[in-house]
Formats: structure tokens, C-alpha cells, sequence
């Protein structure tokens, strides 16, 4: 739960975490969802940063090389990254491998949540833009849609912060 605020006509305000009023069909479980609701946002929010840790492994140091990916360091990747029409490569492809191998574990810490799910939320939209461009929609036609689960995930850790569950609480006891 958010910090707490009076409003002008003096009611209690919950700030920080929107309130669902929407009735429960088994209300007996609100203390089950409550109790597990920090654990599961810090579920998600681990594996969506550490889903990004193999690409930048295997883009910039040539990790799992058998993965089908073109390119297995970062010379190959701005070429790439060149011929495919993000120009300048040179840079792109460090942007990339830093977004994945700093942005990604941050994220799955909860380390400067907002702001690394900014740059992590960029990097996907980009590549969303890509997969549609080269598959369309489906997955196993290399299309977008692995890309966009990925994507509203970091959504919802740009919005709603690392939760209670994050280094950024831990350190500071706020949500960054």
C-alpha cells in the first residue's frame, strides 16, 4: 500500500497503488491475495529482467551460439543493426547489450525500477516494431508476440514501480 493523504474534504486518500473496488466472488481470499500479491509482482518482475540477460550474452559475447541469432559479438551486431536500417550500428549495438546485460538485472532487482523500465520499454517497443516488421504476429514465424508479453510486462513495472519487493524499497523505502 501507498502512503496515505487527507484530501480537501478531509477522507482519507490511498495514494501510490490504485484501489480495485470490484467485489470478490469468494471474498474469504483477499487475505490469500493480498499476501501473495508482493511475491507474484516480484515474480514477474524477475523473470522480465533476467529474460533479457541470454540475448545480451549471446549478442555481445557469443553465448549459445546455436540459437539461430546472426550475430555473436557486438562487431557483428552493429552490422547487422547497420543493414537492417539502425543507424549507426556502432552505437545501437552497445545501447542494446547494456539495456540487456545492466537494464535487464536492475529490473529483476528492482534497482531504479521506472527509469530502467523506460529505456528497457524503448529497446522493446523497437524490437516489437521489428518482429512485426519481419514475422507479423506469431511467434514461431519470428513475429512480435514473445516481444509484446515482454513488453506490457515492463509496462507495468514503468507504471506501478518495483513494489515492496525491490531493492528500491529496500534502500530507500519508496518506489523509484
Amino acid at each position: 500500500m501507498g502512503p496515505r493523504f487527507r484530501g480537501d474534504d478531509g477522507k482519507e486518500l490511498l495514494v501510490g497503488r490504485m484501489v480495485d473496488s470490484t467485489p470478490l466472488i469468494f471474498p474469504q481470499f483477499v487475505p490469500i491475495y493480498q499476501a501473495l500479491f508482493p511475491w507474484a509482482e516480484a515474480l514477474l518482475r524477475v523473470v522480465a529482467g533476467l529474460a533479457l540477460v541470454p540475448h545480451g550474452l549471446r549478442n555481445t559475447f557469443g553465448m549459445f551460439p546455436s540459437t539461430g541469432v546472426q550475430s555473436h559479438n557486438l562487431t557483428e551486431l552493429a552490422r547487422q543493426l547497420d543493414r537492417d536500417g539502425y543507424r549507426p550500428g556502432k552505437f545501437w549495438a552497445p545501447a542494446i547489450s547494456i539495456t540487456q546485460l545492466v537494464g535487464g538485472p536492475m529490473l529483476a532487482l528492482g534497482l531504479f525500477t521506472r527509469p530502467v523500465a523506460g529505456a528497457i520499454l524503448i529497446f522493446l517497443v523497437v524490437s516489437n516494431y521489428e518482429r512485426w516488421r519481419v514475422g507479423g504476429y506469431f511467434w514461431n514465424k519470428t513475429g512480435l508476440e514473445y516481444t509484446l508479453m515482454w513488453t506490457v510486462a515492463v509496462l507495468y513495472f514503468l507504471v506501478h514501480g518495483g513494489g515492496t519487493i525491490s531493492v528500491d524499497h529496500l534502500l530507500i523505502g519508496r518506489e523509484f
